[in-house]
């Protein structure tokens, strides 16, 4: 079950800031079950996310909030329903076009803020930049987003060397890195402190403020009362 708030179906966003950029149309999410019936988690979704508009999804744990921001992402086909970007169709496209469009539409944070082990915190930045070719150029970029997450220092280190918070930190550049139209994030400030957590919601606020559309799932009042909309699954 889910509870909108009046316009998060129709409209997530304050306002007409650059046009739709993610569109979710009676998405189904179900779990099979080995000798059972599927169980069906999320029924008959609807979201519809311009630019510079953030929601967030919210409620308990195990109620879909994930499941939802993974759909949306392109990172698992929905049981039934679409997935738009930018009007563009995702839902049965081959899985390495919807990675080439995901790379270059969405920027995506999942909650373990997973880094590859043998690369340092500037590398795994750079990480989305590879199949273009493209690290030489946007290093200077890659630096500069590490610095404004406030973990510039680390740009050497390697993820065994970073805290928990940190790690998310690095993880979140890297999903800025190719400036994307839509921020998915899964539980962001979940390993950070207060102190931390409250500027990484600034920084989310403001990416949305400035035209970019944010997706987020968080169980974290402060972020939640951050967003434009908010959608809460039971």
């Amino acid at each position: 079950m889910t509870d909108q708030t009046p316009d998060a179906a129709s409209a997530a966003t304050a306002g007409d800031r650059g046009g739709v950029a993610l569109e979710l149309r009676g998405v189904g999410i179900q779990f099979e079950r080995p000798g059972g019936d599927p169980l069906r988690i999320v029924s008959d979704y609807d979201l519809t996310l311009d630019r510079g508009g953030m929601h967030c999804l919210a409620g308990r744990s195990g109620s879909g909030k994930t499941s939802i921001l993974r759909v949306a992402a392109g990172l698992v086909p929905p049981a039934a329903g679409r997935v738009r970007w930018e009007g563009l169709e995702i839902t049965g496209l081959a899985d390495d076009v919807v990675t080439t469009r995901r790379r270059q539409h969405v920027g995506y944070l999942d909650q373990r803020g997973s880094l590859v082990p043998g690369l340092t915190a500037l590398e795994n930045v750079l990480l989305p930049a590879v199949p273009d070719r493209r690290t030489r150029a946007l290093s200077r970029r890659a630096r500069d987003l590490l610095h404004r997450l406030g973990v510039g220092p680390r740009a050497t280190h390697h993820p065994d060397r970073l805290s928990g918070g940190e790690r998310q930190r690095v993880a979140f550049a890297r999903a800025l890195l190719l400036q994307p139209a839509v921020i998915m994030a899964d539980e962001p400030t979940a390993s950070l402190d207060r102190a931390t957590a409250d500027r990484l919601i600034a920084l989310l606020r403001g990416l949305a403020d400035d035209g970019i559309a944010v997706l987020v799932a968080s169980h974290d009042e402060h972020l939640i009362s951050a967003a434009d909309s908010r959608t809460t699954l039971t």
